[in-house]
């Protein structure tokens, strides 16, 4: 499972290369905002080296698309916050993933299907994401819920569309919209991470037997308060208006928060690998190779060290009567 963390999700990057050069072959991934990105690539085949390049080839300044508000020096910024549905359009981010998962012969999600009898028809994917449809006022998991949800056949589906909808950051990125074709409804989605950006569990087994293989997560979150948490630029926290600093902090401690006190119980503690990184913030799309490098090994190593403890059989005998891994 791989958790949302902005520009720093490079380190996840790093950490699944580690695993995967370690000898784990990923079967299914979950991922929220930047893990969906990431985890779209480990589902359509990327691991190794070649995820690391695809990492590192990312033009992360590009991501930042901004509204035409925008372009007005100094208020126009605050302007594009208050008249607009977030401050980047998130059509780069949408694009690159689409061009990425083509060149792996990945479109919709019926090219990520699995033939595997003991999961529920609906879960039997390589990949789910995880959104917050806010029309609604629900956890979404796609590509899971588009057919009772959302009345859409989930096989027809572009994957890039649901990885773009699970990174729209609020304030940040615009939402993204899906319509349901029998009712006519058009829900609001906006970034997974604000009702569960760490949702280890998301491939645990229902059924009480033991798990056939062990789940991974790979987090990103920092402490609150910390250094660097907030979700807005730090140029631009400095000029918004109070209502909209005040609004940043709420939806930083729903992104943040839930997820950092769930860390800290045992059995999730057992299986997370924990990325800390501060060699650039969430939102520092102005990255340097310099600390995309950095962010990248630091993931690497992280994933190494966990590895160096990990044992699958004392998991099994200590936690196995918790939530585990699928």
């Amino acid at each position: 499972m791989l958790s949302g963390g902005g520009v720093k999700g490079i380190a996840l990057a790093g950490a699944v290369a580690a695993l995967t050069d370690a000898g784990y072959e990923p079967r299914r991934v979950s991922g929220t905002s930047a893990g969906a990105i990431v985890g779209a690539l480990v589902a359509a085949g990327l691991t190794g080296d070649a995820l690391s390049e695809a990492a590192m080839r990312l033009d992360y300044e590009r991501f930042a698309d901004r509204v035409p508000l925008d372009r007005i020096p100094l208020l126009g910024a605050g302007l594009a916050l208050l008249a607009d549905d977030g401050l980047y359009r998130g059509d780069y981010a949408r694009d690159w993933v689409a061009t990425e998962l083509e060149a792996l012969g990945v479109r919709t999600f019926a090219d990520l299907a699995l033939d595997d009898g003991e999961l529920p028809p609906e879960q039997r994917y390589k990949l789910v994401v995880t959104c917050a449809d806010v029309t609604l006022g629900r956890l979404i998991r796609l590509p899971w819920d588009y057919r009772d949800v959302y009345g859409l056949d989930p096989d027809r589906q572009p994957v890039a569309d649901a990885v773009r909808a699970s990174m729209s950051i609020p304030l940040l990125f615009r939402p993204a919209t899906v319509t349901n074709p029998d009712t006519g409804l058009a829900s609001t989605l906006v970034d997974g991470g604000v009702v569960s950006n760490f949702p280890i569990d998301s491939l645990d087994r229902t059924d009480g037997r033991p798990p056939r293989w062990p789940t991974f997560g790979i987090t990103l979150l920092p402490d609150i308060p910390g250094r660097d948490n907030g979700l807005l630029p730090r140029w631009l926290s400095r000029i918004v208006p109070t209502p909209v600093r005040l609004l940043e902090r709420v939806v930083t401690t729903a992104v943040i928060g839930r997820d950092q006190a769930y860390q800290h119980k045992p059995w999730v503690q057992a299986r997370t690998i924990a990325v800390d990184s501060d060699a650039a913030g969430f939102t520092d799309f102005a990255i340097t190779p310099e600390q995309v490098k950095a962010l990248h090994d630091d993931g690497y190593e992280a994933a190494r060290g966990f590895l160096g403890t990990w044992d699958w059989t004392t998991y099994l005998d200590r936690y196995r009567r918790h939530p585990s891994g699928a």
